[in-house]
């Protein structure tokens, strides 16, 4: 359980990323729920944050309201992201685990996918702040598809879902811990609840870092 020598220990960012209707945000919840009930201080956040201004035109933009070319609705996810940066960073030194379902890579991964290049992609993402964990939920895209409400958002496009596939292997590295997302909630939930406290354990002793510096 969560006792007061951890109050000054840095809280850990941990990512979940995939295709659309992998099980994310289903598992996000749970992890929270988990967290909380080991009395640790957790949040959990989303990205795209619709709430904000920024976040309101890419709700529109994804709900197909209205259009905009591939740059501009690029820079508006990351400025999402930078918006909430500072906010990230003073939760997370302070002790408060963030729980995040999609961040930088979700960006890069869609943007790339409409054939913009990777690099261009990944230049306005350099500098927020890097995740301790990053967790990739996979599914093969045929599979996602089959899974209620697909196709309501803009994104959620068989072919175009493929593309993004191929994109995050991409940007998978040695580091991001893969998941099977075909298996059950029960045996995902495990899996992702283990390597959390792995991580929540051990990032206190590393300070915090920034993505793609030095790329």
């Amino acid at each position: 359980m969560y006792n007061s020598e951890h109050v000054a220990r840095r809280g850990a960012l941990i990512v979940l990323e995939g295709l659309d209707r992998c099980g994310k945000t289903t598992q996000c919840g749970r992890l929270v729920s988990f967290l909380e009930g080991r009395g640790l201080p957790v949040e959990a956040w989303r990205f795209p944050d619709r709430n904000t201004a920024i976040g309101k035109m890419i709700s529109s933009y994804l709900m197909n309201n209205t259009q905009l070319d591939d740059q501009t609705i690029h820079l508006l996810f990351s400025a999402n992201r930078w918006e909430k940066r500072l906010l990230m960073e003073n939760k997370l030194r302070n002790g408060t685990t963030l729980v995040v379902d999609r961040y930088s890579y979700s960006g890069v991964s869609f943007s790339a996918s409409k054939g913009l290049d990777v690099n261009w992609c990944k230049a306005p993402e350099k500098g927020l702040i890097a995740p301790d964990l990053v967790i990739y939920m996979d599914i093969s895209p045929e599979e996602a598809a089959k899974r209620g409400s697909y196709g309501i958002e803009r994104y959620e496009q068989l072919d175009f879902q493929k593309k993004v596939a191929h994109s995050y292997q991409i940007l998978l590295d040695t580091t991001w811990k893969v998941i099977d997302a075909s298996l059950s909630l029960e045996l995902i939930e495990n899996q992702i609840q283990e390597l959390a406290l792995e991580t929540i354990e051990s990032c206190p002793k590393m300070p915090l870092s920034s993505l793609w510096i030095g790329d």
